[in-house]
């Protein structure tokens, strides 16, 4: 496959970020561009100016793995970093694994296990959901889905936190640090793409969003990747009002590519006394539409 401009541009945004300083060098004057010239790269990684102007150009195919890692090591990538360029280096390579196109499951062709179900049903105290690396969710517990009410309230979302974060007014209230979760929100995006060169729903995704996000167009030309495993984040909830949330991210190993995620308060806090407080009314809310449901329906005669 050629993914030549995508190498490209994240070689180049790599290197603009790491100044002489940071490599160890002198920083000199008459810099006419951001970061390391491509002669100091290629000094550093100890390879020839040609040879890494070749890398940069986009042409990764047949590269050793010890001339990626002497890439990795100068331009300071991290782990999520790292992976990203084996990932575009694979796919330049002729991976069968990755460059083989297969169908991709969309979010309706998939439907949980119901074992899967069943433990994110076990899990009460918290929010717990199933995810893609386009960030649509695909399967939840009663609470996560009362916690991302916002999101199933508007169709246009389709239940995609991707799509929720750029395109609906209602995540700059539920997000209160709302552009580090842009930021972050992309760089997921972004590893996918790498990871699954072939998703056209991800394709798709990524262009309604450029075309109608500028918010998004700016953070997908930086080329940001990371790795969503744990952290804590702030909401503000519609119903609840404010909340702050351990969350630990788990690569399902029976369905590779979908993550599940389950957020938590610390014991005691207010914010577990909010998350009791929206699990009292999913409850209620629960139970309310399943009477609706079984009553009968009235008719009038005439």
């Amino acid at each position: 496959m050629d993914n030549r401009d995508e190498v490209r541009e994240f070689l180049t945004s790599r290197r603009a970020k790491i100044s002489p300083e940071r490599a160890g060098l002198p920083a000199g004057s008459r810099r006419r561009v951001p970061g390391l010239r491509r002669s100091e790269v290629a000094a550093l990684a100890d390879m020839s100016v040609e040879y890494y102007a070749k890398l940069e150009r986009g042409n990764l195919a047949g590269v050793s793995p010890a001339v990626l890692d002497a890439v990795a090591r100068v331009l300071q990538l991290d782990d999520a970093e790292r992976a990203h360029l084996l990932n575009l280096a694979q796919v330049a390579d002729g991976s069968d694994a990755l460059t083989r196109p297969r169908r991709r499951r969309s979010k309706e062709q998939w439907k949980p296990h119901r074992s899967l179900q069943w433990t994110l049903d076990a899990i009460t105290a918290g929010p717990a959901f199933v995810r893609n690396g386009r960030m649509d969710i695909v399967a939840t517990n009663q609470l996560a889905r009362a916690f991302y009410r916002d999101i199933y309230a508007a169709p246009g979302n389709q239940a995609n936190l991707a799509r929720f974060q750029f395109l609906d007014p209602a995540s700059r209230r539920f997000y209160p640090d709302w552009d580090l979760f842009a930021d972050i929100a992309v760089a997921i995006l972004r590893t996918e793409a790498g990871r699954n060169p072939y998703d056209k729903d991800l394709h798709d995704l990524v262009g309604e969003l450029s075309t109608r996000s500028e918010d998004f167009r700016t953070r997908w030309g930086a080329h940001n990747v990371r790795r969503h495993g744990r952290g804590t984040k702030r909401f503000r909830h519609e119903v609840v009002g404010e909340l702050t949330l351990a969350f630990e991210g788990l690569e399902l190993a029976a369905d590779p590519g979908l993550t599940l995620t389950v957020y938590a308060a610390e014991p005691g806090s207010p914010s577990e006394h909010a998350l009791h407080l929206l699990a009292s009314w999913a409850a209620t809310d629960a139970s309310a539409a399943t009477n609706e449901r079984q009553s009968p329906s009235s008719s009038s005669s005439a």
